[in-house]
């Protein structure tokens, strides 16, 4: 038995790999194809992030973290309303090397992660965890999972959490990949209880090719 097992976890191991590898390999591919305004999910400006990470009332030298960043503008808007301690990661190098050249020297001020959030290791706590459309692609259980328990790690003591996806009315895809949809008491069951659900915020996103998109934003605080 013991051999099999190895095998075993040696192919989930594998596959597990090849899976990251095929993720990180799918956004590469769109950062470095698109340009910014290419892809449905682009903000001119990130309105309703901002007022919910204002409804926080987190003091401007909070610890800030945009997961899932890519080359969103939310970095520009937090620098330019004064905060001085943000943090953006994403899976994709191409996407945030375009978020510091838009944004120029004052990225220096800026902590840019180049990670999966899913195997990703918090080498600090955040008061604020904000992600906008990346937790929607997680479709297997072991990836939100491990997702959940990277916030656990990273979010401080009374820390807050804005998560963005798809309505329940929304897309059942985007960039040609399946997400998952939620509102705001799916995604406080898949946080758990350790998180107090505050309010959810409803937005129609309007696409670069003037679609429509229904999200949902729902913020949490850490009991």
């Amino acid at each position: 038995m013991g051999p099999s097992f190895r095998r075993d976890d040696a192919e989930k191991s594998s596959e597990k790999r090849h899976k990251l590898s095929d993720r990180s390999s799918h956004w590469e591919a769109v950062y470095s194809t698109k340009a910014e305004n290419q892809v449905s999910w682009f903000q001119q400006s990130p309105a309703i992030s901002l007022a919910l990470i204002k409804a926080t009332q987190a003091p401007k030298d909070a610890a800030i973290i945009d997961i899932g960043g890519g080359a969103s503008r939310l970095a520009d808007a937090l620098l330019r309303d004064g905060y001085r301690s943000i943090a953006v990661l994403d899976l994709s190098a191409s996407a945030l090397e375009a978020a510091k050249k838009r944004i120029g020297p004052s990225s220096q001020a800026i902590d840019w992660i180049v990670a999966d959030v899913t195997t990703w290791t918090p080498a600090r706590t955040y008061d604020i965890w904000h992600d906008r459309a990346a937790f929607h692609f997680l479709t297997a259980p072991d990836d939100r999972a491990a997702y959940v328990d990277r916030l656990r790690r990273a979010v401080a003591s009374r820390g807050h959490v804005i998560i963005g996806t798809f309505a329940l009315d929304g897309p059942e895809k985007c960039s040609g990949l399946p997400v998952r949809r939620y509102d705001g008491k799916k995604l406080a069951a898949e946080l758990g209880s350790g998180f107090e659900f505050i309010e959810t915020r409803g937005e129609l996103h309007h696409t670069p090719w003037d679609s429509t998109q229904s999200f949902q934003f729902s913020r949490f605080r850490r009991r």
